[in-house]
């Protein structure tokens, strides 16, 4: 009795409290039709209260999302699905799901009427401007009663979750030399022979190692010479994704490190649709996604591990050696300093294809934000100097473009065939 008193109203607890007055009156006056009209306006809201009450009991509901990945900017579908189960049909009911505000306004709904063992469908759409893991819920039902007198809430259904991936960009051509599913490089690559005659030696470039001079043939040719080792060859391609927080600049769903996620997603989808392993790292290492190595690609791996990816609070970037693991490494790179970047040249070998973009972060800065100075003319003939294949990424660019001119630099194989 006193869990259902609870849901009275401010109108149902007036009135309760006119019936005692009443009642009251009645004793010290003697007057017993007043008597009769205040039992009967006492017990209106408590009948009313108790069958609201009874009435919640039977309540429940599911809900179904579709699609259960939606990209940035796209659209999804809920559907809630109520039905009463109670002795009681049940009336007023008004239903509420909790949305994020990223996706969108609280959806509200009023059922006049729910019969018995019957269900009634509503749908609502939901349109996430937000990369990340969404909770659509709980849902809740309040029940009130004709007269307003009474208010129930119940929770219904519980949270489900939402995938907002990033934004996918349909991506032509490949950096020329790339392996297209033959599980071996078409790009030339040196292997050292047996023997000190089979030895394959390329001219010496600053920082080789000098323990790697051929003097032999530095003698012969009258110019330093340095070995190519052999390195076993992995296959495959290294994405790596920075993401630390100070190297990029914007808010939302316009910032540069929103472009970099959408953009690392593109490549990784793109490469997968040519039958390429792909591994994605972080700028410090950590693996986001990694191929299972059977020769299958999982794309919603990819997608789901970069919807719940946020940016690290890391201020520089610690690249173990080798980040890449010998393979084709591209990297995409935010704001960042030349010392830096020479660490990151010196983990890779130049017999193996490095590729970079460079965000020009000051170009996403909102007004007031202060930004990172990045030397972009001097991060690129640093990397371009070391044998990298560099583009330099601005928001007014298309992500097409952006990759054109990736591709082009180590020669574009438009012409490719997808493996069926």
């Amino acid at each position: 009795m006193k869990g259902a008193l609870s849901g009275l109203t401010t109108r149902g607890r007036c009135l309760l409290a006119a019936g005692l007055a009443a009642a009251l009156c009645s004793i010290v006056l003697n007057e017993r039709d007043l008597l009769r009209v205040s039992v009967f306006v006492v017990a209106l809201p408590i009948m009313v209260c108790l069958l609201t009450a009874v009435a919640r009991v039977g309540l429940h509901a599911q809900r179904q999302i579709l699609p259960i990945r939606t990209p940035v900017g796209g659209r999804a579908e809920v559907t809630l699905h109520i039905t009463s189960t109670g002795r009681l049909p049940t009336g007023g009911l008004l239903v509420s799901d909790g949305v994020p505000y990223s996706l969108g306004g609280k959806p509200r709904f009023v059922i006049e009427h729910l019969p018995r063992h019957t269900g009634t469908r509503l749908r609502y759409h939901v349109q996430p401007m937000l990369r990340g893991v969404q909770q659509l819920g709980p849902l809740k039902a309040t029940i009130t009663d004709p007269f307003g007198l009474a208010e129930f809430e119940r929770e219904l259904a519980h949270t489900s979750r939402l995938i907002v991936v990033p934004r996918v960009v349909k991506l032509v051509g490949v950096p020329g030399g790339s392996g297209l599913g033959s599980g071996d490089d078409g790009s030339v690559r040196l292997n050292a022979g047996q023997g000190e005659d089979d030895a394959i030696v390329r001219p010496y470039r600053q920082g080789d190692d000098l323990r790697k001079v051929h003097w032999r043939s530095t003698a012969k040719r009258d110019e330093m010479m340095v070995r190519v080792e052999e390195r076993p060859w992995r296959g495959g391609t290294t994405v790596l994704l920075d993401h630390r927080a100070s190297a990029h600049r914007g808010t939302g769903a316009n910032s540069s490190l929103e472009w970099a996620v959408s953009f690392a997603a593109s490549v990784c989808l793109h490469l997968h649709r040519y039958g390429q392993r792909i591994r994605l790292i972080t700028e410090s290492g950590g693996m986001i996604v990694r191929d299972s190595g059977d020769g299958t690609h999982n794309d919603n791996a990819v997608l789901d591990a970069l919807a719940a990816l946020q940016a690290t609070p890391s201020g520089t970037m610690d690249n173990p050696r080798d980040p890449a693991g010998g393979q084709e490494l591209i990297a995409i790179l935010g704001a960042t300093t030349p010392e830096a970047l020479s660490q990151l040249i010196s983990q890779r070998s130049r017999s193996t294809r490095n590729l970079a973009v460079l965000l020009d972060t000051a170009a996403w800065a909102a007004a007031g934000e202060t930004s990172q100075a990045t030397d972009l003319d001097g991060a690129t003939a640093l990397l371009r100097g070391a044998g990298w294949g560099v583009t330099v990424a601005r928001p007014n660019i298309p992500m097409t473009a952006t990759w054109a001119t990736l591709c082009r630099t180590h020669g574009s194989r438009a012409d490719a065939v997808i493996p069926s």
